[in-house]
């Protein structure tokens, strides 16, 4: 049993949208389907998968702008933290700000609630709670694999002068739920190449 990553770059931004399946039975999710939903349908659809959610570390406009697109063609619900609304709600100014996105605002059909577990295929992920980037960022724990939105860089870390972002709230929620991981860690994040816990940990010059 294995999951399979692959980072399809989207927006303007550069942004890391996740396909995560499982090899064993083709089940996937999307992770912040950021631009071109239509594309990532068709992509998803060209590997044979079949999508049980479409999951988001957060509501910016490069993390969000495909997923209204990318629900509306496979059907599936749209899981995000609660406390990402009020950033959802400034959606459509951002892509108008930005110039990319399809003038749509997705619906969250089920709240990610911190702690609890979830399961697609024969693969389950942990929902650890790291506000400050935004107030309901989450990562996505897979044990030796994190998807962690634009919380954690690989030699940086996220922005806190966002509307929402709190730089103090920031470095508590990454030195107290990141930090704290197995050094082996995988780090996957919203931008750039993945990284390691260990890593972070004795090169980020924001956390040493």
């Amino acid at each position: 049993m294995a999951l399979n990553i692959e980072a399809l770059v989207v927006s303007p931004l550069q942004q890391n949208c996740y396909l995560l399946s499982c090899d064993q039975t083709q089940e996937c999710i999307v992770v912040d389907a950021g631009d071109v939903g239509e594309k990532i349908w068709d992509y998803v659809q060209s590997k044979g998968l079949k999508i049980k959610w479409l999951v988001n570390t957060h509501a910016h406009v490069d993390h969000v702008s495909g997923v209204a697109a990318l629900k509306k063609l496979s059907g599936v619900p749209f899981l995000m933290h609660k406390n990402e609304e009020m950033i959802l709600d400034m959606l459509l100014p951002s892509q108008g700000m930005y110039g990319f996105g399809d003038g749509l605002v997705p619906t969250i059909d089920e709240y990610l609630q911190e702690g609890q577990e979830y399961t697609f295929g024969q693969e389950t992920f942990k929902v650890i709670l790291t506000p400050g980037h935004t107030p309901g960022g989450v990562c996505l724990n897979f044990g030796d694999h994190i998807f962690v939105g634009d919380t954690l860089f690989n030699g940086s870390i996220g922005r806190s002068d966002l509307p929402g972002g709190n730089s103090e709230q920031l470095l508590q929620s990454i030195h107290s739920e990141l930090m704290c991981l197995d050094p082996e860690t995988k780090v996957y994040s919203g931008h750039g190449d993945p990284t390691t816990i260990g890593f972070e940990k004795q090169n980020n010059p924001f956390l040493v």
